[in-house]
């Protein structure tokens, strides 16, 4: 018990660490604001690993729409090796396609 205890705390440490790094204005004006509600800035930036995957390697994986709304209500930890699981995040369809159409977006 001690040892997942330390776990859980290394990991909300380090993940508090990284979540400062990720700044908000390395999003666009319109979907910054999401980026904030849904707090995905904690974990991802635009073109640099954070906790997570740079939005930019998303893009290159050249998911569907509707696969990326899928893994952001069902992540699937196996399409991302090397990183963290992703907890499920409860984001409604419409935010979620329009999170997803932005990531589509990047080069």
């Amino acid at each position: 018990m001690k040892n997942v205890s330390k776990l859980i705390l290394t990991f909300v440490f380090g993940t508090m660490a990284f979540s400062f790094q990720a700044k908000a204005e390395d999003f666009p004006a319109d979907i910054k604001p999401l980026m904030t509600k849904y707090t995905c800035f904690a974990c991802h930036k635009v073109d640099a690993r954070l906790v997570g995957p740079a939005y930019k390697d998303v893009a290159k994986k050249k998911y569907s729409v509707d696969k990326i709304v899928a893994l952001i209500a069902k992540p699937q930890p196996s399409n991302w090796p090397g990183y963290p699981p992703m907890a499920p995040m409860n984001v409604p369809k419409e935010d979620a396609v329009k999170l997803a159409k932005y990531i589509n977006s990047l080069k």
